[in-house]
């Protein structure tokens, strides 16, 4: 519970300077600017000579220095004190203001204060920050400007201004809060590429994807390269409960130790040549939602340690910093890498296998799931043609033969790349083989030197033909049948001319 002070009980000057700094701190919704403003004008109304805004956490254990102002603010910004303790923790368990004329009689005074900014104290006025009968942070400041000692007409100040503070602090929050989470929805939507495949080994995946999805579980994504590995983890984040937080997708590999450090855990100023202003890690921007480690199996043991400690204790230090930092972050790895064989070898710490492997998942690689090679084909193809400003781009029979027997080391990001390419050769009317790369048709000849086309053409169309008669002509059930998608099995039908007797004899 707060004071309440009627505005009569102010001066003329008292109002007009609490009216301009209500209007400065309103004027912007950006959480650390408002803080910052609040810190400044707080000394402007009292005629203080410092002051700052200490903010209590989330669990209302602590008070965070948010903003401060003095030559001495960069040594209290970001402290913690226990938010029972001190003057400010008398403020916040009484929801009172709080004068003292003589900080030396005061015995709830942090005797470290003054050792930290080497200045003497005199005397403070500190008042709670009430937004809706609720105390969310405090206001003190320290000694005015002309050597006087405050008052309670300056209490009376700070405690309207410390109640306009706190209604400006929730709603720069509200919009900081709605902004991250805005953040990740958009980066969910504008980012989320459709997880394409029908064969039995990938609806095995995704079922298993869709599982571990519900869970919090850190999952290993295992396979090789260009098997969809960031975008298998995507769809995880995107089915599980954090899908409105942040998705972070963070290749480890392309980053060295220093730096990947860095990046994943943030810095504060002045930690190394560079760091102008403290910076905050993908592990803290993507709390509440999911981080994506790729190429694990590159980090050095060192980082390893690192990360294990953050696994285990969903907390960790900035660069340059002592203070930990708590984090809700879901870890989704992938390597393309045995971290086995590295474990053994003494690369890949055995520890921290354990840790990220708690739900490993294995992405089959192309050439294991093809009869998802023309879905693929399509959308790739209908994706490159509407860049390229080309209408109802076919794909030839042959084409799609050839696609179907190359064995595609690079996987599906091969084969999406050749596409790309092909199409930008192509006629615009249909994707013909003379259109792809040279390479490829090259191991699509050796291919058809090793084995008699011909024949086995003849026996695929045969079988196609019995499945279909055996089912009554129902492609759908033929193609279950026969363990292909129903677009593969239309893709036949076309290929070889397959027409059912009826429409034949219609033809005719």
């Amino acid at each position: 519970m707060n004071v309440s002070i009627e505005p009569h009980f102010l001066s003329p000057s008292a109002l007009t300077a609490l009216t301009q700094a209500a209007a400065a701190i309103n004027s912007t919704l950006e959480l650390d600017r408002v803080l910052t403003t609040i810190a400044r004008l707080a000394c402007t109304v009292t005629r203080g000579e410092s002051s700052s805004v200490l903010m209590l956490d989330s669990d209302e254990k602590k008070l965070v220095v948010a903003a401060a102002t003095g030559q001495w603010r960069e040594a209290f910004i970001a402290r913690e004190y226990d938010a029972t303790l001190g003057i400010p923790g008398e403020v916040v368990k009484t929801g009172y203001p709080k004068l003292v004329l003589d900080i030396h009689t005061e015995p709830r005074f942090h005797a470290d204060i003054d050792r930290l900014s080497k200045h003497r104290t005199r005397s403070v006025i500190a008042a709670p920050m009430v937004h809706r009968t609720k105390v969310i942070g405090v206001i003190e400041v320290v000694n005015r400007r002309d050597e006087t000692d405050f008052n309670d007409q300056d209490l009376k100040i700070l405690q309207v201004f410390a109640t306009l503070a706190a209604g400006a602090t929730q709603n720069a929050r509200t919009h900081h809060e709605l902004k991250q989470r805005f953040a990740g929805l958009r980066d969910s939507v504008m980012k989320r590429k459709e997880i394409l495949g029908d064969s039995a080994v990938w609806r095995k995946t995704i079922n298993l994807c869709d599982r571990v999805s519900r869970s919090g579980a850190t999952v290993l994504l295992l396979g090789e390269t260009g098997t969809g590995k960031e975008l298998t983890a995507r769809y995880i984040h995107n089915m599980s409960p954090r899908h409105d937080a942040a998705f972070v997708a963070v290749n480890c590999a392309a980053l060295t130790e220093t730096l990947l450090e860095s990046e994943l855990f943030g810095h504060e100023k002045g930690s190394f040549t560079g760091a102008h202003a403290q910076r905050r890690g993908w592990f803290e921007v993507a709390t509440g939602g999911t981080l994506f480690l790729d190429e694990i199996g590159e980090i050095s043991r060192a980082m390893q340690a690192k990360l294990l400690r953050v696994l285990q204790e969903k907390c960790f230090v900035r660069v340059g910093g002592t203070k930990s930092v708590s984090c809700d972050t879901r870890v989704i790895a992938a390597t393309n890498r045995n971290l086995k064989h590295l474990m053994i070898d003494g690369v890949f710490r055995e520890d921290l296998y354990y840790r990220i492997s708690v739900f490993p998942i294995t992405l089959p690689p192309l050439r294991e799931r093809l009869e998802d090679i023309p879905i693929f084909v399509d959308a790739f193809v209908k994706t490159s043609a509407r860049e390229c400003n080309i209408a109802n781009l076919g794909v030839a029979a042959d084409t799609m033969d050839i696609f179907m027997g190359y064995h595609w080391p690079g996987n599906i990001r091969e084969l999406q790349n050749v596409i790309e390419r092909s199409v930008l050769m192509s006629n615009g009317d249909t994707l013909l083989p003379e259109h792809l790369p040279v390479d490829i048709l090259e191991a699509a000849r050796v291919d058809e030197g090793d084995q008699p086309c011909s024949e086995l053409s003849r026996h695929e169309k045969q079988l196609i033909v019995d499945s279909l008669e055996n089912h009554g002509w129902n492609q759908s059930k033929a193609a279950r049948a026969l363990g292909i998608t129903r677009y593969h099995m239309r893709h036949r039908i076309k290929k070889y001319a397959i027409r059912k007797p009826d429409d034949i004899m219609g033809a005719e």
